[in-house]
Formats: C-alpha cells, sequence, structure tokens
C-alpha cells in the first residue's frame, strides 16, 4: 500500500522496494539506495524527499517515490493564474534539499524574466545562486526547476542559470525562512 506524501514526516522510516539512484546531499553525486535498505525522512516537501540512508543524506524526485512507497503529491498550480504567479508557485514548490525552505522564500531567485520571443512562444529566465558556492546540488536543483517550469502550459521554454554575484548571505532569507530555520 501506498503512502500519500502528504503524509511523510521527519523521521518517518522508508524502504526501498527496488534499487534506486538517488542524489547524494550537498555533493549531488549518484548514491544507490538498495532495495530492502531503508532511510529516515529529513524533509519531504514540494516533490522531493530528503532520507538519512546510513548516516548519507540523498534526494529523490518524484519519478522515485513509487520505488519508496509514496505516491506523488496533488499538483497544485492554477493556470489560470498571472503567468508570473504560476512560476513564482512553481518556484516556492522547490526546496533545499537540506534546508526546510524554498528557494525563494532562502533567497535564492535573484532574477524572473518574461519574454515573448518573435515567434510568440514564451520564454522564462531565471538567475539563482546557492546557499554555498561549492554545493553540488546546483545542476539538480536547477534542472528541477526548468523541467517544472517548462511543464507550465504557458511557457515554452525556460533557462535557469546559477549566478555567485552577489554571493548569497542570510540576509536575502524571509523573515519566515529565517525563524524556520533558528536564524532570527
Amino acid at each position: 500500500m501506498m503512502q500519500s506524501f502528504e503524509s511523510l514526516t521527519p523521521g518517518t522510516e522508508l524502504t526501498a522496494s527496488t534499487q534506486i539512484v538517488a542524489q547524494q546531499v550537498p555533493q549531488g553525486l549518484p548514491l544507490v539506495m538498495e532495495a530492502g535498505q531503508r532511510g529516515r525522512i529529513t524533509q519531504a516537501l514540494g516533490d522531493s524527499i530528503s532520507l538519512d540512508i546510513e548516516g548519507r543524506l540523498a534526494r529523490f524526485d518524484v519519478s522515485q517515490f513509487a520505488a519508496l512507497g509514496v505516491s506523488p503529491p496533488a499538483t497544485q498550480i492554477t493556470t489560470d493564474a498571472p503567468l508570473e504567479d504560476q512560476i513564482w508557485a512553481v518556484l516556492r514548490g522547490c526546496f533545499d534539499p537540506e534546508i526546510p525552505v524554498n528557494v525563494v522564500d532562502l533567497g535564492l531567485i535573484y532574477d524572473l524574466r518574461l519574454s515573448t520571443l518573435i515567434d510568440g512562444r514564451q520564454h522564462v529566465k531565471i538567475e539563482m545562486t546557492l546557499t554555498a558556492p561549492g554545493c553540488g546540488m546546483g545542476p539538480v536543483l536547477t534542472r528541477d526547476i526548468k523541467v517544472k517550469l517548462e511543464a507550465l502550459p504557458a511557457v515554452d521554454h525556460a533557462d535557469v542559470a546559477l549566478v555567485f554575484d552577489p554571493p548569497w548571505d542570510a540576509s536575502r532569507m524571509t523573515e519566515e525562512a529565517r525563524l524556520e530555520t533558528g536564524l532570527f
């Protein structure tokens, strides 16, 4: 029987039914979870799960949930909202795999630009940063955001670029994010 994503809480144990290759955090390298191996949830937010597997942190995306016995979360983006609002909603559904805060509230999004190309297609350009420049999860997060943005019916193409100037610091976080992380 599948557990609903919404019912997952930190500390809950999940067992892999088949071998799964996740992303080790923060390195971004592949981490193999063998069939029958267990891990404890550190966070289940947006549409990803972070598990502690024998002292190593791994991020699993929605495509791997079935092997963990978890049903995917319900999609909550309304496509009748203005496109920019839809994009911000998508971004708020993308979470840092170590910090239980979305990329918007962490202050990682530096720029969002919408443009209509000559042929009428909608283009979205995002410039974002990471909490640590050497974090190996950068390519994972940018790819995740690009895929989610391009899944919006009104978006034809999305570019997500990592930038490190100006450097990120905790002052970019929202007040709620600072409270959540204990930095306030």
